[in-house]
C-alpha cells in the first residue's frame, strides 16, 4: 500500500482522491473490525497499522488517534445511510414532521454505537482542526439546515434569524440532550430528544 504513485494517478487528481478515499475507508474498516472484536479500549495504533498492513507513518498522516478511526466510519455511515433517509423523510410533511423522525432514527443509531460515542464526541470536541487540516466534517450540520430550511419554507419554522442560527441551537440542543444520554443512567434517548425538539420549536412559555 505504500507503492509510488503512478504516472496516471499524477495526472488524475479524481483518480488520486479516489484511491486515498480507499485507502481512508480501509483504514478505518480495519479499525472498527477491531474495536468489535477486541475492544475499543484494548486497540492501539501499532496494531491497527499491523493489521491494515500499513506503516505506523501511514496511519498517522491519516488519522491523528483512533477517535479520528470512528470519525470517519461514523460519518462514513451517515453519508451512505443519508439516501434511503432522506427518501423516507419526504414522505412527511417538511417541518417538525421530519426532523422528529430524523432523530428517532438516529437515536436508534446511536444506541447501536453507544459504546463509542463517548470517545468520538470528546474527540470531536476537542478537534481544532478545521477541514482544510484534516478535520472530517460529519453533515450533520447540513442535514440539520437542510430540515430546518423546509420547516422555514412552509412557514412551520421562523424565518426571522438566519438559517445557521437555528442550525447552532439545534445542534448545541442535539449534543448536550446526547452526552446526558451517554452520561446519566435511566435516560431514554428517543424520548430524550423527542423532549429536546418540544422545547426548541415550542419555547420555555408555560404549557397550557
Amino acid at each position: 500500500m505504500g507503492a509510488l504513485m503512478s504516472k496516471t494517478d499524477a495526472g488524475d487528481p479524481g483518480r488520486r482522491e479516489r484511491k486515498r478515499q480507499q485507502q481512508l475507508d480501509h483504514l478505518a474498516d480495519t479499525a472498527w473490525a477491531l474495536f468489535e472484536s477486541e475492544g475499543f479500549a484494548a486497540v492501539t495504533m501499532e496494531r491497527i497499522a499491523e493489521v491494515a498492513d500499513v506503516s505506523k507513518v501511514t496511519l498517522y498522516r491519516h488519522f491523528p488517534v483512533k477517535e479520528a478511526l470512528l470519525g470517519h466510519r461514523f460519518h462514513s455511515e451517515l453519508r451512505l445511510a443519508w439516501p434511503a433517509i432522506q427518501d423516507e423523510l419526504a414522505r412527511l410533511p417538511a417541518g417538525r414532521a421530519r426532523l422528529a423522525r430524523f432523530l428517532e432514527l438516529q437515536a436508534t443509531w446511536c444506541e447501536g454505537r453507544r459504546a463509542y460515542l463517548l470517545p468520538y464526541v470528546h474527540y470531536r470536541m476537542t478537534d481544532t482542526r478545521l477541514p482544510g487540516e484534516g478535520r472530517e466534517r460529519s453533515g450533520m450540520d447540513r442535514i440539520f439546515a437542510g430540515l430546518i430550511a423546509q420547516g422555514q419554507a412552509i412557514g412551520e419554522f421562523r424565518s426571522d434569524l438566519p438559517l445557521p442560527v437555528l442550525v447552532m441551537h439545534v445542534q448545541f440542543a442535539h449534543l448536550g440532550t446526547l452526552l446526558r444520554w451517554l452520561t446519566e443512567d435511566g435516560l431514554v434517548l428517543r424520548e430524550a430528544l423527542a423532549r429536546m425538539l418540544d422545547l426548541l420549536v415550542g419555547g420555555m412559555g408555560r404549557q397550557a
